[in-house]
């Protein structure tokens, strides 16, 4: 075990690499080329540089056009999924990450449902390889992992090494060529992770963390299997008590690796917290997945359902601050340099701001107390990664989308201050915004936010003032991606939506795939990559065709079962 003086001097050696790190990021859009997590950037803005995206729309096929495991087409190639996919791709190093169900398996060693992160090569949508998570079964009082729900996490890709967390509450550190090229690091337990669960299960600790029991054995691993470095277990290390679903996606800032819990309520402890002292917000070291740092906010106190938001990075007069969206509503910065504290081996994570993202008008009525879940109304948490631009963090509020639509703000947020500024940071609050659990792009003075109810709004980034207002005509659960002067924006129905990136609202065009987009577009090195539910698709620009080319195919049916989305906890 660490001592207190080596165990200091560690954080202090982390700490000062982040804030040089952090001084010499560029901020911005991000760059052309790859687009390694979750909003291109540590700043989570979603807009790149790339050029040349395809546009417009043409007549296409409507409807559900069956695909082999994969197709290749002029316009670039389709790549089958699983059943139902929520991630958004990750492009890095001439591959492609998306996590998705088991819905269709690629590996028949592993029929039965579980959460999948899949790797392909971005050049002909080949399959390489997968992780294939077993799922916890939901018995007792626990209620994470829902059934026919896969990876939601977009991982964090750097050189030869991927993060990402998965469906079971796990940080796994993975080589981005699975075991093509052997078995790396001193992880060598791949075969008891990938073996079946079918009596894994989760209980309460008591004075402890939670235990786990976990199956040993497990089927052969083979060339198409993920190569695990080390691995971070939220459930049992820091009491993390997932609702529904494990969504955050990692952040990357020099040796610390950022993420969200995910923890939330537990329907056996009242609708409370089961472990309300969990931390939501941990660091870990990259390396080896030690963990670095904690939260002592006691966020999990005040959640009201769970908690989904992926942590954001940015530099505040010299300040390297990590944002974070709680389950209380509430906007936090905290100081990225870690500091340990007397008698402690994991530093503290000290808050520098906290921002109430919900107006007294989505709180009190009559001044009385509106309660969670007020159908229409009410106070919601944050799911929405927070954007860092400019000094100013933009977020909205939202609940889970089974609770369906009511009213939402977005605000923006001066992240300059200290303390509670849910007054003194407040450079503007848009009221006139459905619920949302989409990130915004904030891009040559205005800001562009998707609500769930299928309203995309252009505002103006200084004053908040709404510029104009397009209605998708469906739900959306994806995030604006702005590039190439252009707003994608997918929709529930399939359709996805590309608007001028301007201040006077002009409909470019409009491409439906055969499948609801749930995902965010990401455009990277010249081709726009698109999830839908079960496919993945890679498109380049042709003159002459558009989006609805993608759905194009003449092949016959892939072999494989639908696990549909089955709302057995409909809170």
């Amino acid at each position: 075990m660490d001592t207190p003086t080596a165990a200091t001097s560690r954080l202090a050696v982390l700490g000062s690499s982040a804030a040089i790190l952090a001084v010499s990021l560029a901020f911005g859009p991000a760059r052309a080329g790859d687009w390694a997590q979750w909003g291109g950037t540590p700043q989570r803005n979603m807009v790149s540089l790339e050029t040349g995206m395809p546009g417009g729309a043409s007549p296409g096929i409507e409807g559900r056009a069956a695909v082999p495991q994969r197709t290749q087409a002029p316009w670039g190639w389709e790549a089958w999924l699983g059943s139902l996919s929520y991630a958004t791709p990750v492009v890095a190093g001439g591959h492609v990450y998306v996590g998705t169900n088991n819905g269709h398996p690629r590996n028949p060693l592993y029929p039965e449902d579980r959460g999948v992160l899949m790797c392909f090569r971005e050049s002909d949508g080949a399959f390489l390889w997968q992780l294939a998570e077993p799922k916890i079964a939901r018995v007792g009082a626990f209620n994470g992992d829902r059934p026919g729900v896969g990876i939601c996490s977009a991982p964090a890709v750097e050189g030869n090494r991927l993060y990402v967390v998965t469906n079971r509450g796990e940080i796994l550190c993975l080589d981005t060529d699975g075991l093509r090229n052997g078995n790396h690091g001193a992880f060598t337990s791949e075969r008891a992770v990938l073996a079946s669960a079918s009596d894994d299960r989760v209980v309460p600790g008591r004075g402890g963390p939670c235990q786990r029991r976990t199956p040993m054995g497990g089927t052969p691993l083979g060339l198409t299997d993920a190569d695990i470095i080390w691995r971070f277990d939220m459930i049992a290390e820091v009491d993390s008590w997932p609702q529904d679903a494990v969504c955050s996606s990692p952040l990357l800032i020099g040796d610390l690796l950022w993420v969200g819990t995910s923890t939330g309520i537990s329907h056996s402890s009242g609708r409370r917290a089961l472990y309300p002292d969990a931390p939501s917000l941990i660091a870990l070291d990259k390396r080896s997945g030690r963990l670095v740092a904690v939260d002592h906010e006691r966020i999990g106190a005040r959640t009201w359902h769970g908690q989904w938001s992926s942590p954001a990075y940015g530099v505040v007069g010299g300040l390297p601050l990590v944002f974070y969206g709680g389950g209380d509503g509430v906007c936090y910065a905290f100081d990225a340099r870690p500091r340990l504290e007397a008698g402690r081996q994991v530093g503290v994570l000290r808050k520098v701001w906290w921002f109430d993202c919900n107006p007294a008008s989505l709180r009190f009525r009559d001044g009385m107390p509106i309660p969670y879940k007020t159908p229409g109304d009410g106070p919601s948490e944050i799911i929405a990664t927070p954007v860092f631009h400019a000094n100013r963090v933009y977020v909205a509020v939202g609940q889970d989308p089974t609770h369906g639509p009511g009213r939402g703000c977005l605000s923006c947020i001066d992240a300059t201050g200290e303390g509670d500024i849910s007054r003194s940071g407040t450079v503007w609050q848009y009221l006139n915004i459905g619920r949302s659990v989409s990130t915004v792009a904030a891009a040559e003075g205005r800001v562009y936010a998707a609500d769930y109810a299928g309203y995309v709004h252009c505002l103006d980034a200084a004053t908040g003032r709404p510029l104009w207002i397009h209605d998708t005509e469906a739900r959306v659960w994806a995030s604006p991606l702005v590039v190439d002067g252009k707003v994608f924006v997918g929709t529930e129905k399939g359709d996805m939506w590309i608007l001028a990136a301007a201040a006077v609202k002009t409909v470019l065009g409009k491409g439906h795939l055969p499948g609801p987009i749930y995902a965010t577009p990401t455009a990277a090195n010249g081709k726009l990559f698109v999830a839908t539910r079960d496919r993945l698709y890679a498109a380049v620009r042709r003159p002459g065709q558009g989006l609805d080319d993608l759905a194009r195919s003449r092949a016959a049916p892939v072999a494989g079962r639908t696990v549909p989305f089955v709302d057995l906890d409909p809170d």
